[in-house]
C-alpha cells in the first residue's frame, strides 16, 4: 500500500530543517513530493553548538541536563513550525499525510558504547501537528551493536534502481561528515561513513571569515591544498579501517592547520573531504562506475571537481544532474524510512551499519 509520507532532517551542520514529502510504500518510491526548508535562527544555532558541547559528558540517551533541555524545546518547535509552513505553502492538511519521519538532531554519537541521542521530543511534534511522528530510528541499530549510521542506504539503493544505470553506484553524502552508499544491483548493499564533510570546513570559514560556508567552494578555488598534511591526516586509522564505520562530527575537530591563509585553509579541507572520499575506494568490493554526489558538498563546485580528480575512473555527477534533490534527499530518506519502519521491514543491514543481522526500527507517537 503506497502511503504519503513526510521526512524531517536536521543535520550536522546545523543548519536547519529540510522538509520533503514523498509517496512510497517503503520499498519503491512512486513520487517525490514538494520539499521545503526552515532555516535555524543565529540564536538558535548558538544554542545548538552550546549543547553539542554539553552533550560530550552524556552517559545516559534520555538525558538532557542544563542546555539539553532548552535545546530540545527548540529543535522541536522549529520541527513543528517547518511542517506548518511547509503544510500551509503546499495546501495540504494534516489528514492528507499517513506518517511524519523525525530523525531529531544529533548531539552525540558513540556507537562503540552502544550510545546515540538525538535530541527532539517527537510526542509534543505529534500534537503540534497532529499526524503521527515516527522517531527514533537509530537506537534499536546501536543497541544491537550496529554503527547506528548511515542510515540512508536502503533510500539511496531504491533511486539507484530508478536511474537504470550498470553499477556499481556510489552515491556520496556530503553533510556535516560524508558518507557513501555502494549499491550493485539489487543484492550488494554496503554503506559507511567516509570522513569529514563540511563540518572542518564549515567550522574553519566561520572562525577564520566569519562565514557559515564556503559559498560554491570560492575561497578554495583561490588556495592551494597542502597535501603533505592531508597524508598525515589521511594515516589516522579510521581511513584504512574497512566498512561499516561511522563517525561524529566532530571527530576530527583535533585536526589543526596551523598558520595558513583563508583560501589555502579552505582548499586544504576541502580536498581532505574529497581525498578521504576516495580513500574508500581500494576497501571496496569493485571500483565505482558512477558516484552521484548529494547533501550540501553537492552545491560546492570546487568540492566536486576536486572529487573528480581523485575518482578518474568514474563519472562524478551532482544529485541534481539525475533528477534527484541534493538538498532535500536526506529528509526524503526519513519519510520513506518512516514507511519501512511502520511495516517492519529492515532500516539497517550487517553491510550497512555493521549490525549482526537486518533491523527494523523507530518508534511511533501519536497525536
Amino acid at each position: 500500500m503506497m502511503m504519503t509520507a513526510v521526512g524531517l532532517m536536521s543535520g550536522t551542520s546545523l543548519d536547519g530543517v529540510d522538509v520533503a514529502l514523498i509517496e512510497t510504500d517503503g520499498k519503491q518510491v512512486k513520487a517525490l513530493g514538494p520539499s521545503g526548508y526552515r532555516p535555524y535562527t543565529d540564536p538558535e544555532r548558538v544554542l545548538l553548538r552550546q549543547a553539542l558541547t554539553e552533550a560530550a559528558g552524556l552517559t545516559q540517551r534520555d538525558a538532557r541536563p542544563g542546555i539539553l533541555r532548552e535545546a530540545e524545546r527548540v529543535v522541536t518547535l522549529a520541527h513543528a513550525e517547518a511542517v506548518a509552513t511547509f503544510t500551509a505553502q503546499n495546501r495540504l492538511t494534516a489528514e492528507d499525510i499517513d506518517i511524519v519521519g523525525f530523525h531529531g538532531q544529533t548531539v552525540l554519537h558513540r556507537p562503540e558504547q552502544r550510545l546515540t541521542v538525538q535530541i527532539g521530543d517527537a510526542t509534543a511534534l505529534a500534537k503540534a501537528i497532529h499526524i503521527p511522528v515516527m522517531h527514533d530510528f537509530r537506537a534499536a541499530d546501536v543497541a544491537a551493536g550496529g554503527q547506528g549510521a548511515p542510515f540512508v542506504p536502503v533510500y539511496h539503493r531504491a533511486l539507484a534502481q530508478s536511474l537504470e544505470r550498470e553499477g556499481p553506484i556510489v552515491v556520496v553524502n556530503i553533510g556535516g561528515v560524508s558518507n557513501i552508499t555502494y549499491i550493485d544491483g539489487s543484492d550488494v548493499l554496503m554503506a559507511c561513513d567516509t570522513g569529514p564533510g563540511n563540518a572542518l570546513l564549515d567550522d574553519f570559514m566561520f572562525r577564520v571569515m566569519g562565514q557559515r560556508f564556503d559559498r560554491e567552494g570560492r575561497l578554495a578555488a583561490q588556495g592551494v591544498a597542502d597535501e603533505a598534511w592531508i597524508g598525515r591526516a589521511l594515516a589516522l586509522p579510521f581511513f584504512a579501517s574497512p566498512p561499516p564505520k561511522s563517525l561524529d562530527r566532530n571527530d576530527f575537530a583535533a585536526l589543526k592547520l596551523g598558520d595558513v591563509s583563508p583560501a589555502d585553509g579552505a582548499a586544504t579541507l576541502t580536498a581532505f573531504t574529497a581525498a578521504a572520499i576516495a580513500r574508500i575506494v581500494p576497501l571496496l568490493p569493485k571500483v565505482p562506475k558512477s558516484w552521484i554526489v548529494a547533501g550540501g558538498g553537492a552545491s560546492n563546485l570546487t568540492m566536486l571537481r576536486m572529487l573528480r580528480e581523485r575518482l578518474t575512473q568514474a563519472t562524478v555527477e551532482a544529485a541534481g544532474v539525475v533528477g534527484w534533490s541534493a538538498d532535500a534527499i536526506e529528509a526524503q530518506a526519513f519519510g520513506f524510512l518512516a514507511a519501512r519502519g511502520l511495516k517492519g521491514l529492515p532500516l539497517s543491514y550487517p553491510a550497512t551499519t555493521g549490525v549482526p543481522m537486518p533491523m527494523t526500527g523507530g518508534v511511533i507517537a501519536r497525536p
